[in-house]
């Protein structure tokens, strides 16, 4: 049994247990949360619900294990002969969750 969701822009496939490392959620680590927006839930072979965009009644109930920053992204832009140099740098912010239920 697995179900796929919307968070932050994007969309992840998960199953109870599975840790996902999302888009930065305004939680607490230890708290739970609530993902509302279900694109498809698979319960077995042969049960497939899927939303047209959402799926009603459903959610995926998630804990918040870890919250933080990635790694550094270095980017680097030139424009040869014109003497255009610039640096940035960018370290995006994540939450890891457990899930704990779907349904």
């Amino acid at each position: 049994m697995y179900a796929v969701f919307k968070t932050g822009g994007k969309q992840y496939r998960a199953s109870v247990g599975d840790v996902i490392r999302v888009e930065r959620l305004d939680a607490e680590v230890g708290s739970s949360w609530n993902f509302e927006e279900i694109l498809l839930v698979k319960r077995s072979e042969e049960e497939i619900d899927v939303g047209c965009p959402f799926l009603d009644g459903v959610s995926v109930k998630a804990t918040v294990v870890s919250a933080g920053r990635g790694e550094k992204i270095h980017i680097f832009k030139m424009r040869r002969r014109k003497h255009y140099q610039k640096r940035q740098g960018h370290r995006q912010y994540y939450t890891d969750v457990r899930i704990d239920s779907i349904g």
